[in-house]
């Protein structure tokens, strides 16, 4: 039986914290995470945080900019799961790669497991399962033989231009039918 670390927040405290008490929350959890890290790994140097990550992406660890990054708008509609979930993913990301040859270790391997499962007491997980509609609007309507795709405005700009883009699933090309309304309120 697995049974987290990091001490469980709670929901209703969460919900009630303002965009900037979440965002403390965020930082503090981090350094939680961290810290139990650092029992492992002494001289694991601290990550940056940043909440600039856009798309479908909830978090990523990003070595090149030394630091984790976190989708603010995720974050504001799933702050449980987040400091639950998402945190301890990314951190334990940062601690893999700082490992003597951790920068050979597969993003979701042997490593990872262990950490989450050992370190973290949590049930490794490799995704997510938010509602990414506001994170990661798609207003762009296109078709094809099977069903409707959303296309963000770098990928209809890209169609618009000539690329060609087909279904995976039926391989139909993709069609363009319309903006949806979504786009208007964005």
């Amino acid at each position: 039986m697995i049974h987290p670390v990091l001490p469980e927040p709670d929901p209703e405290w969460l919900d009630s914290l303002d965009r900037a008490a979440s965002q403390r929350a965020l930082h503090e959890r981090v350094e939680a995470a961290w810290r139990l890290c650092r029992e492992v790994h002494e001289t694991l140097p601290r990550p940056a945080v940043w909440l600039d990550l856009r798309g479908k992406g909830a978090g990523q660890a990003h070595f090149g900019r030394g630091g984790l990054r976190f989708n603010p708008v995720l974050f504001d509609e799933n702050r449980h799961a987040f400091l639950v979930d998402v945190v301890p993913h990314e951190v334990a990301h940062w601690l893999v790669h700082h490992l003597a040859d951790g920068h050979r270790a597969r993003p979701h391997g042997h490593e990872w497991r262990t950490v989450m499962r050992e370190l973290f007491g949590l049930v490794p997980q490799t995704t997510h399962r938010f509602d990414t509609g506001r994170a990661s609007p798609e207003p762009y309507r296109y078709r094809c033989g099977c069903r409707e795709h959303g296309f963000s405005a770098r990928r209809h700009g890209l169609a618009r231009q000539g690329h060609r883009y087909q279904c995976r699933k039926c391989g139909q090309p993709l069609v363009y039918m319309c903006r949806s309304a979504l786009a208007d309120s964005i």
